[in-house]
């Protein structure tokens, strides 16, 4: 096994996300903020609880030294449910993980307040934009889409 060989396996066997889309974009470098994790099914039984909703989740990671802000930006579904982040500062090598459910804002988790699920088991996209409407990054899962535009 060459170096590069065994650092890639050594990579790709320490990221294991439930239910995710990690693998979004295979060889893609990152951008200094990515999607780097969704939990689209919810352990458990689709109640609609907020603790089932909140076990719903997409990971942002700001991947540079520098904080960035992300006031204004969006995180969308397929269907349009749009989460618009507000009053939010991403410090530099940190992630903030964007719940569905109802909860109250830290530093570390983020709440969109909503009382029904936004990402479908089988398949969606998750799409991270800036807050002058460009494209970040984003995750599918389920059946491939042709066609796809960010």
């Amino acid at each position: 096994m060459t170096a590069l060989a065994a650092i890639t396996a050594t990579a790709v066997g320490a990221v294991a996300l439930p239910a995710s889309a990690a693998d979004h974009h295979p060889g893609r470098a990152h951008a200094a903020v990515h999607i780097s994790g969704v939990q689209y099914d919810s352990p458990g039984r689709d109640d609609r609880s907020n603790r089932s909703l909140n076990q719903e989740w997409v990971d942002i990671t700001n991947s540079t030294r520098r904080a960035v802000n992300l006031n204004g930006w969006t995180l969308r579904d397929e269907d349009g449910h749009t989460y618009t982040f507000r009053h939010v500062r991403l410090n530099g090598r940190a992630t903030v993980r964007v719940h569905t459910g109802i909860g109250r804002d830290t530093r570390t988790d983020l709440f969109q307040d909503r009382r029904a699920y936004v990402w479908n088991n089988d398949h969606d996209t998750a799409t991270l934009r800036n807050d002058r409407g460009r494209f970040v990054d984003d995750a599918s899962w389920g059946r491939h889409h042709r066609g796809h535009r960010h």
